[in-house]
């Protein structure tokens, strides 16, 4: 293995987090792009980058430019933006951040949850126009938690840090999986809409793959019903926004709490005009404290790979390329 980690390029494409740069910049050779394309580095350079750490898109192409390639730590859970199929086929293993954003994004959905059903941004914003004082006590709201029944579609880690914290609640929880969990106590429903149906809460934690592209739509919300309240915290592509934005306006469900969106940062105008929506900004893991730890990781999937020729966390796709030869 290598134990001459600045004898090794590491191709850094577009933006990354800052902490993640100054500890690359520690023990690697880095190069920059400004755009992650295949015709983005040098031909010297190429020949050069053993490694990728980035927080943006790595198709094909640009793996295919590198010809030493070994290694792209992403930073992020989801890694939908890296063709982490290809990659495999090119020998590259792909890894992520999983586990230490866990709990945040889990705080993130209740707390999301929270604010849709009872209205908490809303009521906030009527205190802070003064009218309060000049209208009164904000209406009560028809949304609670008590009595509600919660589906979690997507039970991985989050999914089930999400279900714990349901739980305390004193609420059932079900859930949809391409496959029943192992040690999950939880009631198992082998379709979305029959989860949908069987709840009147429904949390989306599924990653996005083409077997859940807009998975969730007009027939999902029609099972959840009129009093049914959808909250997203996984990824905005499992969602047809123009069917979710048409049940809002019309009733077909009572609200919803969205932190993704299908095209980010481009919200639809109906949904942002959805006086029943909870709109976040893609927050679910933003606190100082829990990016930096994304951030060690993607450094840290690094040096592992290349000091010890073991990968922390590969993806599933490249699990089988996480030792180094």
């Amino acid at each position: 293995m290598t134990t001459d980690l600045k004898s090794i390029a590491i191709l850094i494409p577009g933006r990354l987090h800052p902490h993640a740069v100054a500890r690359l910049e520690e023990r690697f050779q880095i190069v920059r792009a400004e755009r992650p394309a295949g015709d983005a580095v040098s031909s010297q350079h190429a020949a050069q980058i053993k490694g990728i750490a980035a927080m943006t898109r790595i198709d094909a192409s640009l793996i295919d430019s590198l010809p030493h390639l070994e290694i792209v730590s992403s930073f992020g859970v989801g890694y939908d933006h890296v063709d982490a199929k290809h990659a495999a086929t090119r020998n590259v293993v792909v890894t992520n951040t999983p586990d230490v954003l866990t709990e945040e994004v889990a705080d993130t959905a209740i707390g999301l949850l929270i604010n849709t059903v009872r209205e908490l941004p809303k009521a906030e914003q009527w205190l802070r126009e003064g009218r309060w004082v000049t209208e009164g006590p904000y209406r009560l709201t028809n949304g609670t938690l008590r009595g509600r029944r919660v589906g979690i579609f997507g039970m991985g880690r989050i999914g089930l840090a999400i279900a714990r914290r349901i739980e305390a609640f004193g609420l059932p929880v079900s859930y949809h999986n391409r496959r029943p969990v192992d040690g999950v106590p939880y009631r198992y429903f082998g379709s979305l809409v029959e989860l949908a149906a069987n709840v009147d809460t429904l949390i989306s934690v599924a990653p996005s793959t083409p077997q859940t592209e807009k998975a969730v739509n007009a027939e999902i919300l029609s099972a959840l019903g009129p009093t049914g309240v959808f909250v997203n915290i996984g990824r905005g592509t499992t969602v047809d926004e123009a069917d979710l934005a048409a049940a809002l306006h019309d009733g077909t469900i009572q609200a919803a709490g969205l932190d993704v969106f299908y095209d980010e940062p481009n919200v639809p105008e109906n949904l942002v005009s959805a006086p029943n929506a909870s709109l976040l900004p893609h927050v679910g893991s933003a606190t100082i404290h829990t990016r930096q730890a994304m951030a060690d990781l993607v450094v840290d999937n690094l040096i592992a790979w290349f000091s010890t020729g073991a990968a922390l966390t590969p993806v599933p796709e490249t699990a089988d390329l996480g030792k180094r030869g």
